[in-house]
């Protein structure tokens, strides 16, 4: 089975923020002037800028996966939150690069791994849901990932119930023409017995009228004098 291009994409896009809120960690702690923070700041603009047509990719793909009924509507306001979440990542990553708000007030600290130090301003989110306080970067991906996981399997295991009471309707259905079947059967056979059972009763009738004609005729007959019959 292929990949998903909008997870895929959509994995490909938090490495860039990932990368990004490294690299303003990095100039923060070089400082603001310098060679190397002038190389940083340059690979930072274009990480951003980066980040920005990959959002922009990731609302297409979401847009043309739902209007063309690729997935569900419930799986596309999930998508829909995580695309939201990234967009705030992108704009609190961009006033972090322009030294814009009170930083260690507003956002969490590192999220990162692999060198990044605790207590080190990341320019993440503004509010910390309790559950992902204290995690890492890498960890609440995994979260995140185990909660998806679990929705898709929540969503299959709806989709085989489904299927299984449409199959089940299929099922009743044939049963039911087959017996609309036998009781158009019966019906027929039903008129075609009456229909038998009339012409009979009108054959009886005939000759019970044809026998009471007769014995009229004969008693007649016997009441004449032989020389009025002769």
């Amino acid at each position: 089975m292929a990949p998903d291009p909008w997870f895929s994409t959509y994995d490909a896009t938090c490495q860039i923020a990932q990368d990004i809120a490294e690299k303003i960690q990095q100039q923060n702690q070089h400082g603001r002037s310098g060679e190397n923070t002038i190389r940083l700041t340059v690979t930072i603009r274009a990480l951003l800028q980066s980040l920005k047509e990959k959002i922009a990719l990731l609302k297409d793909l979401l847009l043309r996966a739902v209007s063309t009924h690729q997935i569900t509507q419930l799986e596309g306001d999930r998508r829909q939150n995580l695309l939201d979440e990234l967009i705030t990542r992108e704009r609190l990553l961009l006033a972090s690069f322009k030294n814009e708000g009170a930083e260690p007030d507003l956002i969490r600290s590192s999220l990162m791994t692999g060198g990044a130090k605790r207590g080190v301003p990341n320019p993440w989110l503004f509010e910390e849901p309790e559950e992902t306080r204290g995690l890492g970067f890498d960890e609440i991906r995994q979260q995140q990932q185990k909660i998806i996981q679990e929705q898709d399997a929540g969503l299959d295991a709806l989709s085989s119930i489904i299927s299984r009471q449409k199959q089940m309707g299929k099922e009743i259905g044939n049963e039911l023409d087959e017996q609309n079947e036998i009781i158009d059967d019966l019906a027929n056979l039903v008129e075609n017995t009456d229909g038998k059972l009339r012409t009979e009763t009108r054959r009886m009738n005939i000759v019970d009228r044809k026998s009471t004609s007769c014995g009229s005729v004969s008693v007649c007959l016997q009441r004449k004098p032989v020389w009025e019959i002769v």
